[in-house]
């Protein structure tokens, strides 16, 4: 469909590797650093009036409330999975995860979730885990790539159309 695409996840990584941090380290300091989130809070604001642009962000849907909102679903068991394997092929992702082992990457999931609840409660007095915010929510476990491709096209389409 022509649309760029935006990580909030990657600027995060990205951020931390100037640091000289890891994601989870970056977190657990944007507990006490405010700047950390506001960085990436701003980036998202400034992609409000933004064109063809797929964002991938725990909290876009906050900062960009008129925007097509979709939540992907997954378990924790097959998400330390997809997260293990991506770090395998993600120079980037593997430097800033830095976890070898299924069970150190759902450690570390845990503590980012709880880091990232907590923050955006305190920031914002937002839930980006509250499914009920969002226009779509697909579980990717029952759903392959490809379906979830057209299930986000399909839904975006006639969004579109209503709006």
């Amino acid at each position: 469909m022509g649309f760029e695409h935006f990580s909030s996840g990657d600027f995060f990584r990205q951020v931390g590797l100037e640091l000289g941090l890891s994601v989870t380290e970056t977190n657990k300091m944007a507990e006490t650093d405010k700047k950390i989130d506001e960085m990436t809070d701003q980036k998202l604001r400034d992609l409000n009036n933004k064109n063809k642009i797929v964002i991938d962000s725990r909290t876009a849907y906050h900062w960009i409330p008129e925007s097509f909102k979709v939540y992907l679903d997954l378990p924790a068991d097959i998400a330390k999975e997809r997260i293990l394997q991506s770090i395998k092929e993600d120079k980037l992702r593997g430097e800033s995860e830095q976890a070898k082992t299924s069970e150190e990457v759902l450690k570390k999931m845990t503590e980012r979730f709880e880091s990232e609840q907590k923050r955006y409660w305190y920031l914002y007095k937002i839930n980006n885990s509250d499914k009920g915010q969002f226009d779509l929510v697909i579980d990717t476990n029952k759903n392959n790539l490809k379906q979830v491709v057209e299930i986000i096209v399909r839904e975006y389409k006639k969004w579109i159309a209503e709006n």
